[in-house]
């Protein structure tokens, strides 16, 4: 038997609401492949823990993306098992989401501490190892920055040290000899790890704003499943 009366707006804000959390789930995989892209060098010479975190945030949005989309299909069809199910698993990305958040804000020094070893262990292989030489390379130039904390790192690399020089890809200007005595005036100045840092900091605030509305939204939907959920049952009841 169909809802009626109140329930039937309830069960069109169900949909809407599903609709919105498809609309989320879109933004998390775009948030995903942006972070992975942009920071692509950076996770290059990370560890694997923090290269999985633009996988992790993609695949979040894909289960978003699902579970919406089964959620649309439940409140239309009127399927208390389907709405049950929804809210169920709503729930749960919910309290994964809380939990991931948290354990983020704890290990956020740990974070920066992994990022600073891949950093110096890939400046060890500079030279040696392709794909790392690769990384090293183009995480300087689009970040414009030069070593670790600064460009006096790439001295304590004995080759470097050897010849006074650094990597080409710190030079401000590519000429032939603007990685020979280097300077502040003809490599760049700012380590990477610095340049990384601000790029985060920049950017926390737009992923903190897109959470906090999945969030919000996540809420409403398990509060209104559950209503859907109340109406169905109800329904059947009478009949």
């Amino acid at each position: 038997m169909a809802v009626e009366g109140g329930m039937k707006c309830v069960k069109y804000l169900v949909f809407i609401f599903n609709f919105i959390f498809w609309v989320c789930g879109v933004a998390l995989i775009a948030i995903g492949i942006y972070a992975q892209v942009a920071l692509n060098e950076a996770l290059a010479v990370s560890s694997a823990s923090a290269s999985s975190t633009p996988i992790a945030i993609l695949v979040l949005g894909i289960i978003i993306f699902f579970i919406s989309f089964f959620g649309c299909c439940g409140a239309w069809k009127e399927s208390y098992c389907m709405a049950t199910t929804f809210a169920v698993l709503l729930s749960i990305i919910f309290l994964v989401e809380i939990a991931a958040a948290i354990t983020g804000y704890v290990f956020k020094d740990k974070v920066r501490s992994v990022l600073e070893d891949g950093l110096w262990d890939a400046m060890q292989k500079y030279g040696e190892d392709e794909p790392a030489t690769a990384a090293v390379d183009e995480l300087q130039r689009d970040f414009a920055c030069c070593g670790v904390n600064n460009y006096t790192d790439w001295a304590t690399i004995e080759r470097f040290r050897f010849n006074n020089t650094v990597p080409r890809s710190c030079c401000r200007v590519n000429t032939t000899s603007c990685n020979v005595r280097p300077s502040p005036a003809t490599v760049y100045e700012k380590g990477c790890l610095q340049s990384i840092e601000a790029w985060m900091k920049k950017n926390i605030l737009i992923v903190a704003a897109v959470a906090l509305g999945i969030a919000f939204f996540e809420i409403l939907g398990i509060i209104f499943a559950c209503c859907l959920m109340k109406g169905i049952r109800s329904g059947y009841e009478v009949m």
